[in-house]
């Protein structure tokens, strides 16, 4: 396999320093393109839409941590073993954060964020805005576990 490299757009400042889990609203969260690279031209029209889409890089994982295999999720015993690839876990074999964020606000070459979990100074690969027709087609559905799982993780 081919090995890929990204050069991040900006990075994440919020209030939480740490890779925790849980209580993510509680945090203030922007994003601030890097200006070597954008114009705030780079931003124009994003707020038009609602929310955006957050790829970014979960810099502070231990590689000795990183999941290859199927385990308890958080290592609670109580929910069902699974691949890693059947959670969002932050030790995965490629430390990419995804979120979907509500847009607060856009000045200059900073976005202001609700619902980024996302740790200060994490790197941003990449920014798309959420749109209605890439959102899943027909029925959705999940394991039991995860809705438990992630009762407190927006709190």
């Amino acid at each position: 396999m081919a090995t890929l490299s990204y050069t991040p757009i900006g990075r994440v400042h919020s209030t939480r320093k740490n890779p925790t889990d849980d209580f993510w609203d509680h945090e203030n969260a922007s994003i601030e393109l890097d200006p070597a690279q954008f114009s705030p031209e780079a931003l124009l029209g994003l707020v038009d839409f609602s929310h955006v889409e957050v790829l970014f890089h979960m810099n502070q994982v231990d590689p000795s941590k990183v999941e290859k295999s199927a385990r308890h999720p958080r290592g609670n015993i109580d929910w069902p073993k699974v691949g890693i690839f059947a959670q969002r876990a932050k030790n995965r074999p490629n430390p990419i954060g995804t979120t979907v964020c509500r847009i607060i606000e856009c000045a200059g070459l900073t976005l202001t964020l609700e619902g980024l979990d996302a740790v200060d100074g994490s790197p941003v690969i990449d920014l798309k805005p959420w749109v209605a027709e890439f959102a899943p087609r027909g029925k959705t559905f999940q394991p039991k576990w995860i809705s438990e799982l992630m009762e407190k993780y927006w709190k």
